[in-house]
């Protein structure tokens, strides 16, 4: 029996060996490729400063922008009702027709409406001359004075009942309040309405409304007036102006709601969806460089190394603009400047250095200026 467990441990335990062999020699291979890879010191003399590879960058004119979701609405909408009870007895519009402002939208049936008119008139005609009679006998004393003031009161309710009853005749004939599309209709031909039921809804699209929620750190430079790109899901643009920024942020998401007044002169069915605003910000100076160039300083800031005219390391802080895959946008340096590219981790702000231009070690890739 234990000549057979050996003749078993046997295999097993040499298996075993070369497992774990097997990985210390990829271990210390590895160790060895990721120490031959490490960026080493520049070699100097003794007395000379470290080498580092610069490259000029220089400042242009960067135009920031305010980046946020929004959503695409009417310039105006409106949902035009029946304001009185009657029956539907012509639809002179279709969905989706466009209709100038004055146009009939809708006949009701006119019911007794026309003779409710006639009825109120005579009877303001009446009252106006009992008064103006009574005028003339007041001035003999021949009507008292509450007499007078009777007929006054009765011909002021008179003449209101006559504009009650010649506003319920107009009503009839619902008119568009302003050039648009009748976007839905919701009454048929026949079917009786009753007061402040649904007729049609009519829009306004020849001009957007493209309202977001601007981030509380980007509002303060919001401003009515301000350019708007927005981009539509198919890739268009349409181009607005900022119209209305809030002055309170709402109180559970912290933004602040826009809105953007947007032409739309070739009436692009694109109401209602959602689209991307950039909101143009003044103009500044910005430098254009690859985020592998910044880094955080003992402040714990964002900012680039860069040597100055006497060939010492300076480090300072940079604003963030914008950051793309490309690069980043960042303001708060001087108009030009000669970048640390490499060799910055072995050097700290103040220290005399030797800048050369060009690849001191296999080549990176280069920021777009």
């Amino acid at each position: 029996m234990m000549h057979l467990k050996k003749e078993i441990w046997g295999p097993v335990a040499l298996a075993v060996s070369l497992f774990f062999g097997l990985v210390l020699w990829m271990i210390s291979g590895d160790v060895k490729t990721a120490r031959e890879d490490v960026d080493e010191p520049q070699k100097t003399a003794s007395d000379g400063p470290v080498r580092v590879e610069v490259e000029r960058y220089n400042a242009t004119t960067y135009q920031p922008k305010v980046m946020i979701q929004g959503q695409i609405e009417p310039w105006r909408r409106v949902s035009i009702s029946a304001q009185v009870e009657a029956i539907v007895e012509a639809l002179p519009v279709q969905q989706g027709q466009q209709v100038q402002a004055g146009d009939v939208l809708v006949k009701l049936s006119e019911e007794d409406r026309p003779a409710a008119v006639a009825q109120a008139r005579a009877r303001v005609r009446q009252l106006a001359a009992e008064l103006k009679g009574a005028e003339r006998l007041r001035t003999g004393n021949l009507v008292s004075e509450s007499e007078k003031l009777r007929l006054e009161s009765e011909l002021a309710a008179a003449q209101a009942a006559l504009e009650q009853a010649e506003l319920a005749l107009r009503h009839i004939q619902p008119t568009a309040p302003f050039d648009g599309v009748v976007n839905q209709r919701n009454a048929e031909l026949g079917e009786y309405v009753a007061r402040g039921q649904s007729l049609l809804e009519l829009v306004q699209v020849d001009r957007l409304k493209v309202t977001g929620n601007a981030p509380q750190q980007s509002v303060a430079g919001l401003e009515q007036g301000q350019p708007v790109s927005v981009e539509l899901l198919d890739g268009r643009i349409l181009e607005g102006r900022l119209s209305f920024v809030a002055s309170a942020a709402n109180a559970e998401t912290r933004s602040f709601y826009v809105e953007a007044d947007v032409p739309n002169p070739e009436r692009l069915r694109v109401a209602g969806g959602s689209a991307t605003l950039g909101i143009s910000l003044p103009e500044r100076q910005a430098t254009f460089l690859s985020p592998a160039y910044l880094s955080l300083g003992d402040d714990g800031k964002l900012g680039v190394l860069h040597v100055d005219d006497d060939d010492r390391v300076r480090f300072t802080t940079v604003q963030m603009l914008s950051a793309t895959t490309d690069g980043a946008w960042v303001a708060g340096l001087p108009a030009s400047i000669r970048l640390v590219t490499q060799g910055g981790g072995f050097v700290s702000p103040g220290q005399p250095v030797t800048p050369v231009t060009g690849s001191l070690a296999s080549p990176r890739p280069k920021a777009e200026g």
